[in-house]
């Protein structure tokens, strides 16, 4: 007997951790052979883990008074209460609402309100850097698919997949080499991350993106997610985000050298 297709829904599944055992395997053996959506998944996967580190808190804090209605049910009233009524508790409903409503209001899209394709203003060139950054820049094994000891084809092979020439800023003179790069999906195709290092481990991140047709050149923007700082700006087709867990002054003056370097390319 074949197994049914694996769909959209299968994947975000799978990254909750809903399937039996049979078809979750199924899925790791696919994703094998399809890496990039492999990488969405990983991104997926750790935007739940911020969700859940950022706002789980509130899920013990007494609720606001606007809600609290909610929570207490409707006043009691001769006559029959709704069949629903007394088989669900209200409490933690409204408090995922809670959650629901704080996390949409500081910028984060649910996975499962999401068109397949959703355009790039809806998620920020920031957000996704730092997302990115937060998946691969602790990982240890593998934290780039291809090292800086092969960087000329991966500049290749980045440059092909992206339709477009990239360039890899040489951050050494600022304390920083090269660790390698990968290949990640973006809102409608495949963008790049460049990841370096310095002596002490600190890591930083380069997300290069080709989405920004139409959009004009920018100055330096700033942006913060969590611990993570993001110096971003748009260079006609180009978007690019500077990601690292360091001192805002100290990544603004390795942008700074990033864009120097692009410009004069």
């Amino acid at each position: 007997m074949n197994s049914p297709p694996i769909s959209e829904a299968d994947l975000q599944a799978y990254v909750d951790g809903y399937l039996p055992a049979g078809r979750r395997q199924e899925i790791e053996h696919w994703l094998a052979a399809n890496p990039l959506d492999a990488a969405r998944l990983r991104v997926y996967g750790e935007q739940g883990r911020l969700l859940r580190e950022y706002y789980a808190p509130l899920l013990h804090e007494p609720l606001p008074e606007s809600l609290r209605c909610l929570a207490e049910g409707p006043a009691r009233r001769p006559g029959r209460r709704p069949w629903w009524f007394g088989s669900w508790s209200l409490q933690p409903l409204a408090a995922g609402l809670l959650v629901a409503v704080i996390a949409g209001g500081a910028g984060w899209v649910a996975r499962g309100l999401q068109p397949a394709v959703v355009p790039s203003a809806e998620v920020p060139l920031a957000r996704q850097a730092a997302v990115a950054h937060a998946v691969y820049s602790p990982d240890q094994r593998r934290p780039v698919e291809v090292g800086a000891e092969q960087e000329e084809q991966l500049v290749r092979w980045l440059s092909k997949r992206l339709g477009v020439a990239v360039s890899v800023p040489k951050l050494g003179g600022l304390g920083y080499e090269l660790v390698g790069g990968r290949l990640l999906p973006g809102n409608l195709g495949p963008v790049a991350q460049f990841m370096y290092q310095d002596a002490a481990g600190q890591r930083l991140t380069l997300y290069v993106s080709t989405e920004m047709a139409g959009s004009r050149e920018t100055g330096f923007r700033f942006a913060r997610e969590g611990e993570i700082n993001v110096f971003y700006w748009l260079d006609g087709r180009f978007g690019y985000a500077l990601s690292a867990g360091i001192a805002r002054h100290e990544l603004a003056a390795i942008a700074s050298a990033v864009y120097e370097q692009l410009e004069a390319k």
